[in-house]
């Protein structure tokens, strides 16, 4: 069985019904408290599971807060299977952005926020979340390139950000929704951005 792609620690390997209890216990525990008071002991009481056995396979909380939030998320915003690169994109930015003006976003922001002052965890969300969904999105822009949906030459990292900043933007800012009105307008203007001329 594998290894917990966040862990380097060396060790038996986990039940994977212990493993689940720890994630579910911690998405509970994050609803109703925040990351920066959440406990490992808290979350070994709420799973049922000893704390030397989180401590084994997570280093830290963060840790634990991140592959809690990857099992949930990855679920919530999918990039769905489309001929259309256009399509896929502007159903997976309206998914993201319905997902991200509930829990999801609150859990988000808070893992964003400890990244700030604990380089580790934000690096290990970059690396277990954001670079993995960036290489889904760049191959789906890729393709619309080669097929003529995209300017010819457009530079896929530049796409993506164009196209996600904004939501994240409003996510940590908090100057404005993270609504319906806002998930059908931003596709819809981000994509004359990126069609040829």
């Amino acid at each position: 069985m594998p290894q917990d792609p966040g862990s380097t620690r060396i060790g038996r390997p986990r039940s994977e019904e212990s493993r689940a209890a720890i994630l579910d216990a911690t998405w509970r525990l994050l609803k109703t408290t925040t990351l920066r008071d959440l406990s490992i002991e808290a979350i070994a009481r709420e799973s049922g599971v000893g704390k030397t056995t989180i401590y084994r396979w997570w280093p830290s909380k963060v840790a634990v807060v991140i592959d809690a939030f990857l099992a949930n998320a990855l679920l919530a915003t999918p990039y769905p299977e489309r001929s259309s690169s256009i399509e896929a994109i502007t159903q997976q930015m309206a998914s993201l952005v319905q997902a991200l003006s509930g829990e999801y976003g609150h859990i988000l922001a808070q893992i964003i926020a400890e990244g700030q002052a604990n380089p580790d965890a934000l690096d290990s969300y970059r690396n277990h979340f954001v670079n993995h969904r960036r290489a889904e999105v760049k191959a789906i822009i890729q393709r619309g390139i080669e097929n003529g949906e995209f300017t010819p030459g457009l530079d896929p990292d530049l796409a993506i950000d164009i196209l996600y900043g904004p939501i994240y933007y409003r996510l940590l800012v908090g100057h404005l929704p993270l609504d319906q009105q806002f998930a059908k307008e931003l596709p819809e203007w981000a994509m004359k951005a990126l069609k040829p001329t």
